[in-house]
């Protein structure tokens, strides 16, 4: 199955880049670009991508208010946001993940990084590893967003499906969550799935933002 791709970046040359790296693999097809936070968003609304790789500083609305609008779109729903940036700060990798990223990359990152990175958002999985993700949030997560009203979510889930954000908040993965549980990987999967589905998350790392915001996890303990 090919996976269809929007560049959103105000370099053209690096845009120009991307795309033949990406044109050079017959899995991945390029269907836009945009050089601007707006025009990534329009487009993203016409081409229907996959994934959008995108940049964090550009002209107008920039990549982190561009990925809050594409993942609250209606029409697309299936189209996930991989950040490709110079900026490698924590803070941002947080606002990213907020606004509904899937993941986050640095511009240094290896030619074959990007395109694993790139399958793996299309898959809807979470570009950073549990631990990673863990890492992040536990150093900046300790005062949750004040705009985000994750408690009043927390009644929709079930005592196993809080039960099961709260491991895969703490990093576990599905085959570690299973053997704590004495339950197949698959079954922790469906309910962490299920979870998802209830309180709107997109992929694993934006259930793992929820955890902490509703002291599912706390920082500093698992």
């Amino acid at each position: 199955m090919t996976v269809r791709v929007l560049l959103a970046d105000d370099q053209a040359l690096l845009r120009a880049t991307f795309r033949l790296l990406l044109d050079a693999d017959p899995e991945i097809e390029v269907v836009g670009e945009a050089s601007t936070g707006d025009e990534a968003v329009t487009n993203a609304l016409r081409t229907r991508p996959d994934v959008v790789v995108m940049d964090i500083r550009m002209p107008g609305s920039d990549g982190i208010g561009a990925t809050r609008r594409i993942a609250a779109a209606p029409g697309l729903a299936g189209t996930r946001v991989l950040i490709l940036t110079t900026f490698e700060t924590d803070e941002h990798v947080l606002a990213a993940l907020r606004a509904g990223a899937s993941g986050f990359l640095g511009k240094g990152v290896e030619p074959a990084e990007l395109l694993q990175a790139i399958r793996t958002v299309a898959a809807g999985d979470s570009l950073l590893s549990p631990a990673a993700t863990t890492a992040l949030i536990e150093r900046f997560l300790t005062t949750p967003d004040p705009v985000v009203a994750a408690g009043s979510r927390l009644d929709e889930l079930t005592a196993r499906e809080q039960e099961l954000t709260a491991l895969a908040g703490s990093g576990l993965s599905n085959e570690e969550i299973g053997r704590r549980l004495s339950i197949s990987a698959a079954t922790a999967k469906t309910h962490i799935n299920r979870a998802m589905a209830k309180i709107g998350a997109r992929d694993r790392a934006q259930l793992v933002v929820f955890a902490y915001e509703t002291g599912l996890v706390t920082p500093g303990r698992r």
